[in-house]
This record gives C-alpha cells, sequence and structure tokens, in this order.
C-alpha cells in the first residue's frame, strides 16, 4: 500500500473494524429480532423519553428519512407509542420496548465490550477512548474542503 499516510491506514482500519462490528451486531441482535439501528433507538428513546423525532434523530445514526420509517416499523411492532402532544408528536416505550431493552442491553453490552476486553489492557482501552473522542469531536467540526 505505498503511496499511503499512516493516517489513511488508521482510517481504513477503522471503517474494516467498523464495518465487521457492525455486521456482527446485526447477526448478534437477530436473537432479539432487531437490527444495529433498532436497538439504538431504542436505547436512546429508553434513556430520553419522552422525546420527539427530531430529538431523536440527533441521537442516532439513522438518517432523518430513514428514522421515520424506522419509527413506524418499530410502532407497528409494539415497541414504541406515539402520542400527540398538541403540534409535537412524542415517542415512548411501550412495555414489550421496555423488556426488550432490558433483555438485550446487557447482553449487548457484554458482546461489545469482548471486542475490547479480549485485546486490549484497561489502559490501552482507556488511551483509545481519548483518542477516539478526540477525533470524534474534531470530524463534527470539520468542514470539507472546497471543489477545485
Amino acid at each position: 500500500m505505498s503511496g499511503n499516510t499512516l493516517g489513511s491506514l488508521i482510517w481504513l482500519r477503522m471503517v474494516r473494524f467498523s464495518n465487521r462490528s457492525h455486521q456482527m451486531t446485526n447477526e448478534f441482535l437477530k436473537r432479539f429480532e432487531l437490527t444495529t439501528a433498532q436497538f439504538d433507538v431504542l436505547v436512546q428513546v429508553h434513556a430520553f423519553q419522552p422525546l420527539n423525532q427530531t430529538e431523536l434523530a440527533r441521537k442516532v445514526t439513522v438518517t432523518q428519512g430513514g428514522i421515520s420509517r424506522m419509527l413506524d416499523r418499530l410502532e407497528r411492532d409494539g415497541y414504541i407509542a406515539r402520542r400527540q402532544d398538541w403540534k409535537i408528536k412524542t415517542i415512548r416505550l411501550t412495555d414489550k420496548g421496555e423488556a426488550v431493552v432490558k433483555q438485550a442491553m446487557p447482553a449487548q453490552i457484554a458482546f461489545q465490550s469482548s471486542f475490547f476486553d479480549e485485546v486490549l489492557t484497561r489502559e490501552e482501552q482507556q488511551a483509545l477512548y481519548g483518542m477516539m473522542t478526540r477525533l470524534q469531536k474534531h470530524g463534527e467540526r470539520k468542514e470539507l474542503p472546497p471543489e477545485n
């Protein structure tokens, strides 16, 4: 891979790890009849309910267009309930939604933690967390270079 910078090689590793982790997580969450994105939405609703669709879209990895379709499906499957409060529609978990989050959350946390616990020391994990936090914050502020 001549011509690549260290930064580009790091980025490729992060993308590959992220893609593989996402695939494995989707497979893991099938036992709860959820996708990674659905799990993310349910966890965010659980943590911040009641909230509206705009607030939820800012907190999850689903696009604004995708969130509407996902909420329709989660409501149809009985995991969430939406209620119109004057002009704002709020989202809450149903008893079924609370139950699946309560069941899936510890298993998902253990599964995700295993990616790091099996390979990195506690100190390495703390350092990686700090570096990833810095990169994420920088990425949120970074603008695209102008087109030529």
